[in-house]
């Protein structure tokens, strides 16, 4: 079968890869699987261009990959619920259910957890991008209705979900969202979802915020060329109640902050490194500061979402490639004045 894989920066290629018996024939309670799309995350595209992120770097060839969707091939004994041919959301996460964090029911913090396409640990852990897969049935949420490219897109939209559901209310909240990539161009789309009233999105790049208007956003800002461009949300400490911090660079955050209305809250998704915090305005507005990270419980609801209608991620798939083509993949996705969501097609069909 063959697998993308990484071996350094700027160093992929399409390998050919024998399969073990482990991943031709699922076991109890797994799945087999036929890939059919995968897309292309910020986190695939630092191993990609720079060996790793902060104090993850590459230690060995990995596999890429952890947005994806797939046709069942085989089940493995005891699985319910699937049939051969049906088309599958296939969650990255799997946590080991025991430690102290499964427990308490935070099982994106789980301490022993195996995510797809990691290394941050070594061995490191491999990656989906290959064209065949065994899964865990836990993993795999039936998509039904969808297209492969949306059900791949559940990944990215399940860390959306997981930020608003940390936000709290949002029954018609003013809300700001910085960096307008993937990501917080589908917070637009679960913070409508979950009721916000008006949603106002800045970036630095015209074709970013394109996508942003085209699933929602009430107003768009590039503050390349309009530097001020919150200001006039200054006014009485503030206007936004809720901010999304998508971009993880230290000036969106402190624009961002200096927008808020006291008591608002600040959602920090981007994860560009260390920040210097304007500490002062967070005390004197009482604003609260929360993080977010993966997700778990959120997967099946993205899926759900999506097959409901109440979400259409369609409008952010921009690029498509057969895997022949991954190398000029990453390129296109590297390239934000072209790309938003760039995906791998692997199988058009089970």
């Amino acid at each position: 079968m063959r697998a993308i894989v990484i071996h350094k920066a700027k160093d992929l290629r399409v390998e050919e890869r024998t399969e073990t018996a482990l991943q031709s024939a699922p076991g109890p309670g797994q799945v087999a699987i036929k890939l059919a799309t995968g897309g292309i995350c910020g986190s695939d595209l630092h191993y990609y261009n720079h060996g790793g992120f902060g104090p993850i770097t590459l230690k060995e060839p990995m596999v890429l990959g952890h947005e994806v969707s797939g046709f069942v091939s085989a089940l493995g004994d005891g699985v319910e619920g699937l049939a051969v041919g049906n088309l599958v959301a296939i969650s990255p996460s799997r946590p080991c259910g025991s430690c102290k964090y499964c427990a308490e029911g935070k099982r994106n913090h789980c301490l022993n957890m195996r995510f797809y396409g990691s290394a941050m640990l070594f061995p490191h852990i491999q990656g989906a991008f290959q064209e065949n897969l065994i899964a865990d049935a836990s993993q795999c949420v039936n998509a039904n209705g969808l297209t492969a490219g949306e059900a791949a897109a559940a990944e990215p939209l399940s860390v959306t979900l997981h930020a608003t559901r940390r936000a709290g209310e949002m029954l018609g909240k003013k809300v700001l969202i910085t960096g307008s990539g993937p990501i917080g161009t589908l917070c637009i789309l679960a913070a409508r979802a979950a009721g916000a009233a008006e949603i106002v999105v800045t970036d630095l790049s015209d074709a970013a915020l394109v996508y942003a208007k085209k699933v929602g956003a009430d107003r768009t800002i590039n503050m390349a060329t309009a530097s001020d461009g919150l200001e006039a949300y200054h006014p009485d400490k503030g206007y936004f109640d809720v901010l999304f911090e998508c971009s993880g660079a230290a000036p969106a955050l402190v624009a961002g902050i200096a927008a808020m209305r006291p008591r608002g809250v600040v959602m920090q998704l981007g994860m560009g490194g260390d920040m210097t915090l304007p500490m002062l305005a967070l005390t004197a507005k009482e604003l609260d500061l929360r993080g977010s990270f993966r997700f778990h419980e959120e997967f099946a609801m993205a899926v759900e979402l999506m097959q409901s209608g109440q979400i259409d991620v369609k409008p952010l798939i921009s690029h498509t490639f057969g895997i022949e083509d991954a190398v000029e993949a990453f390129d296109v996705a590297t390239d934000r004045g072209q790309s938003m969501k760039t995906q791998i097609q692997f199988a058009k069909s089970a």
